[in-house]
């Protein structure tokens, strides 16, 4: 019986072929990755919960208190760093040899990186700055924050570190 991963990979993978001269499929799993975790994430958990909290002037959870559009936003940024992390450690970077508690400290650092790159590219720089309309300057800022993201996660979050006893490798 095939895992999950399995599965995944297998699903990935069958829309890979139209996109092979342009994209590698690591690439290409990150990005149907992603995509598939902000969707379900950042628009489908964030919708439930804002029309489930809109109504509340604030959502008080006794230690802190929110406005619901933060509330939402709090809880969809938590599942998508959960799934984001699972996807990415066992779906699309598998080959990592760093342990798994260094890779799960890193990825918050990355997401956090990464939110706040995307709150000062929307905010400071597209909205505020150049006057854009909010949806095209988040249209400009997801593909920036991609970006940077894939290259952090595969060069920071869960690169492969290189076995200093194995005389084959050359010093970069």
């Amino acid at each position: 019986m095939l895992h999950v991963r399995d599965k995944i990979l297998d699903f990935i993978d069958f829309f890979h072929p139209p996109f092979r001269k342009i994209m590698p499929v690591k690439t290409f799993r990150y990005a149907a990755c992603g995509g598939a975790n902000v969707v379900f994430g950042n628009v489908v958990i964030f919708t439930l919960i804002y029309h489930v909290v809109k109504n509340y002037d604030v959502v008080n959870l006794g230690v802190i208190a929110f406005k619901p559009y933060n509330f939402a936003l709090t809880i969809s940024s938590f599942f998508t760093f959960v799934v984001g992390f699972i996807l990415n450690k066992y779906v699309v970077f598998t080959t990592s040899n760093l342990k798994a508690s260094v890779q799960l400290f890193r990825y918050f650092l990355a997401f956090l990186f990464s939110y706040s790159l995307n709150y000062l590219l929307l905010n400071k720089v597209f909205i505020e700055g150049l006057h854009l309309h909010p949806v095209l300057a988040q249209g400009i800022t997801v593909v920036i924050v991609t970006a940077v993201s894939y290259l952090t996660q595969m060069h920071f979050t869960f690169k492969v570190k290189k076995d200093p006893d194995d005389i084959t490798q050359l010093p970069e």
